[in-house]
């Protein structure tokens, strides 16, 4: 199992100033450049010694919102790209569903590409159900628009012989000939994410690693998804590479320590709630059957406030507001000593199915520049060396 040490770079001194809506129309004047400049250098700062500690990094960018201040993952991607040696540099993502131009997608990531000498992961993402409205596109076209975005920019990246045209139905380009093109040939290893069954099945048709999160038993739907879809085409089964999972992890010398550090990582779920519902689902964004499912289960539709539940299938959990014992056995938070942190990670890796990469959100919230440094020494030392061996786990068949 890969390691993916990641932050959303919050700016948590916000959250209190609207309970009910932190993006899209939050005033900036809330914002403090100085306080902004000493969170934003420390972010960097805590990316950077996963180079020394083993890990490799992912980025993700959010926009209007003091929930995440990456307000495009090439940016930082840059950054890292020359201060970091040995980390890969995973992108998940780039929300091409929302953005005005791929093309510039394409030769930024190309850049970083050449400049890491192949050390990019590409992580293309439709974008976040808030940012619709900033980027003024209609809901229903966006899954459309991320694959066109997607076929340029793959097309943009393979294409070696002069400059094409492409006239699509949301994007027109004249004379395409990125320059540079990628180290990594044909294009760098291509990732996107999931939260629900709905769509994974074209993403399982091109082989893409696909990432799930905050939750074992939605996460297991999803890999079961793709894997029968592999059968459905006659293919052998996918190995555990094609699958990445996201989850609040915090370690520490104690298990008090280690779920205190929790807490505060999990200001990432309540800042994720404080979003009117204006916002959380477009009309038409979700697909139908997803939408269905949500009604189903008696819950809001809204996709931040989407329902989870404990591996049993049976007990709601709330990721805002259950205890983290709870939130532990849904998979939400891997949190405690380092034996413990290890015993959650083999757990899950067998309820799931087998999992190659997993993505720890390590900072978040109100958790200290040492907390987080110390949370992530205790991992690298005592925790990632023995979760490398999961590839060799023998697998026993579970119940979804």
């Amino acid at each position: 199992m890969k390691v993916w040490y990641f932050s959303e770079n919050p700016y948590p001194a916000a959250w209190t100033a609207d309970p009910k809506n932190l993006r899209v129309t939050l005033p900036n004047r809330i914002f403090d450049p100085e306080e902004g400049a000493k969170l934003l250098n420390r972010y960097l700062d805590e990316w950077q010694l996963c180079d020394e500690l083993g890990m490799n990094i992912m980025i993700n960018e959010h926009h209007s919102t003091p929930t995440c201040l990456s307000a495009s993952v090439m940016m930082p991607l840059a950054m890292l790209a020359r201060t970091t040696k040995r980390a890969r540099l995973l992108t998940l993502g780039v929300p091409i569903g929302v953005r005005a131009d791929p093309l510039l997608a394409a030769e930024e990531l190309s850049y970083v590409d050449v400049v890491t000498r192949g050390r990019l992961e590409m992580g293309l993402v439709k974008g976040y159900p808030t940012e619709v409205a900033p980027a003024n596109i209609s809901p229903p076209t966006i899954t459309s628009r991320f694959w066109e975005a997607h076929d340029l920019i793959i097309k943009a990246m393979t294409t070696q012989d002069g400059a094409f045209n492409w006239e699509g139905e949301h994007f027109q380009f004249r004379q395409v000939n990125i320059w540079p093109r990628p180290y990594q040939q044909p294009h760098p290893p291509v990732w996107t994410t999931a939260f629900g069954v709905a769509g994974v099945n074209p993403v399982a048709d091109r082989g893409y690693r696909l990432c799930a999160g905050f939750n074992a038993l939605s996460g297991k739907g999803i890999f079961d998804t793709y894997r029968r879809r592999y059968k459905e085409l006659g293919r052998p089964a996918p190995d555990a590479d094609r699958f990445g999972y996201l989850a609040v992890l915090a370690v520490g010398h104690t298990r008090e320590q280690a779920f205190e550090r929790a807490a505060k990582i999990r200001g990432y779920f309540e800042s994720s709630a404080q979003t009117s519902e204006a916002y959380t689902n477009p009309a038409g964004y979700a697909p139908v059957e997803a939408n269905v499912a949500a009604a189903l289960r008696g819950q809001k539709t809204g996709v931040v406030r989407a329902p989870y539940y404990q591996r049993d299938g049976v007990t709601p959990v709330n990721n805002v507001s259950s205890p983290t014992e709870e939130l532990i056995r849904s998979g939400a938070v891997f949190a405690g000593t380092p034996d413990e942190v290890y015993e959650q990670l083999r757990d899950f890796y067998q309820y799931i199915g087998g999992c190659g990469h997993l993505l720890p959100m390590m900072q978040g919230g109100w958790l200290s520049h040492e907390d987080t440094v110390d949370s992530m020494t205790l991992f690298a030392k005592d925790v990632l060396p023995r979760i490398a061996e999961f590839g060799s786990m023998q697998i026993e068949p579970q119940a979804a």
